[in-house]
């Protein structure tokens, strides 16, 4: 099986897999599923099994990770799209977000696939867009999986568990003024007011801090006003980066902060909030008997998108994601699955 799962994840390197050109991964993981005998359900670029032994009686473990990556940077040194192993170390794009992941995920579904006793039923599914948080991706579905009692999202963690994770909503700010010539006491400088409420999103401090994923991070991060150097702008456009906790929903927060600011707020989304599991679940207790530690995320996953109880925790390292030269240690493969499979083993929801 370990040959298997690391020449799987060597074919999935060597394709080209862009957020929404995920096509011919997806052909790649149908193909190696169903040559294992499983029957497997597809809708875009998403795929999924089944347990054999389903019991509708029982409660549903979701295993997720996907297979779209982002595209690579400049600076590479080896072809991002030719596997290539030096002693312990795989590289390839891809490889270590979340690649390695979803084959460990893989292996560990197909070593639970023929018990016929689980106390639970569970699904694989490797999805689409996650790079990009795509409508098309595991969002489209969920409908189709149907009720979930929770979710184990293969993103890179070394293998320790995420319990939380923080949420992101962009919102376009509007300050509204009053044109004028800007060599007479005209108008309303819309800069002006735009900078007063700019000032406040710099200061603001939410009451409820979170001691696993900390304060919300708000930045402004993009600004655009004026015609001409002789005009007084009657608008000034800034658009808001907000990265929430766990105690806030996306909601709330822009909710307040429209409340203390004079411009016009406006949400691009309420989609991804933030996550969180609570220590006592089982499978958190279980990974804590292992000796594994737990932690609050500040990377954005597919656990945003997920409205049931959700735990990260996959192989690799986040710092390696989206750089150059990715790679990762085929012996952090081998200790993923094993976790995976002891994390499963006997667990009771």
């Amino acid at each position: 099986m370990k040959n298997e799962i690391i020449n799987l994840l060597k074919q999935l390197i060597a394709t080209p897999s862009f957020s929404k050109e995920e096509n011919k991964t997806a052909d790649i993981i149908d193909e190696f599923l169903s040559k294992k005998g499983l029957q497997t359900q597809r809708s875009g670029n998403n795929i999924w099994a089944r347990s054999k032994f389903w019991n509708a009686e029982k409660p549903i473990i979701l295993l997720n990770s996907h297979h779209d990556t982002v595209r690579p940077v400049s600076n590479w040194t080896y072809d991002p799209f030719k596997p290539t192993v030096e002693k312990d170390q795989l590289f390839g794009l891809g490889s270590n977000d979340a690649g390695a992941s979803l084959v460990s995920l893989i292996a560990t579904f197909l070593h639970f696939y023929e018990v016929q006793d689980l106390p639970f039923n569970l699904i694989i599914a490797a999805t689409a867009e996650e790079e990009i948080s795509g409508k098309n991706g595991i969002a489209s579905i969920l409908s189709q999986l149907g009720k979930i009692d929770l979710g184990i999202v293969g993103e890179p963690t070394e293998m320790q568990m995420a319990i939380a994770e923080k949420g992101l909503m962009v919102i376009d700010g509007l300050a509204e003024g009053k044109a004028g010539h800007a060599a007479r006491k005209e108008g309303i400088n819309a800069i002006y007011i735009a900078l007063e409420d700019i000032d406040f999103l710099r200061n603001f401090d939410f009451q409820k801090h979170a001691s696993l994923l900390g304060n919300i991070k708000i930045s402004v991060t993009q600004i655009e006003a004026g015609t001409q150097h002789n005009v007084v702008p009657d608008q000034c456009k800034f658009v808001i980066d907000i990265r929430t906790n766990e105690n806030y929903s996306n909601q709330e927060v822009f909710r307040i902060l429209q409340e203390k600011c004079q411009s016009k707020l406006s949400p691009r989304s309420f989609r991804l909030n933030s996550s969180k599991i609570d220590l006592d679940h089982p499978i958190v207790q279980k990974g804590l008997d292992l000796g594994l530690n737990y932690y609050g995320s500040p990377t954005l996953s597919d656990q945003a998108l997920m409205p049931f109880t959700t735990i990260k925790i996959g192989v690799g390292d986040s710092a390696r994601s989206h750089t150059a030269n990715e790679f990762v240690l085929l012996s952090e493969i081998e200790e993923g699955i094993e976790i995976y499979k002891k994390l499963l083993n006997g667990l009771i929801l």
